[in-house]
């Protein structure tokens, strides 16, 4: 079981840090200029990966899924030849909303800093 996750571990990181570089390099989609995969879990049988990803503007986050998923099959054609793998994950992106939940604590936090020195 343990073999199992550090192979699942191994396989993310190396698609995460390969479609990162895919991504500047290689996909000319305008939808995609500010893309960053912030991290790939793989399923237990290596036949799915999901791929997280952020952009700076959250408003264009539905164009960039439009745009991932448009250059999907071309991603899995440069993962199969970039990459030592017998199958490449089906892949399938998800939006990461962390980056604007942290945001948003950063918002408020910084707004009650500053009520607070309005009031001393």
């Amino acid at each position: 079981m343990k073999k199992v996750r550090l192979r699942q571990t191994r396989v993310g990181v190396l698609l995460r840090e390969t479609l990162a570089e895919l991504l500047v390099k290689k996909v000319r989609d305008p939808r995609l200029e500010s893309v960053t995969i912030t991290d790939v879990e793989v399923s237990s049988d290596l036949n799915v990966a999901h791929v997280f990803y952020c952009i700076i503007d959250a408003l264009r986050a539905e164009d960039a899924l439009k745009g991932l998923q448009s250059a999907q099959g071309f991603l899995r054609y440069e993962l199969k030849s970039a990459l030592r793998l017998k199958h490449v994950p089906e892949l399938v992106f998800v939006y990461d909303k962390s980056f604007d939940y942290a945001s948003r604590i950063d918002m408020i936090l910084d707004q009650i800093k500053r009520d607070e020195s309005n009031n001393c």
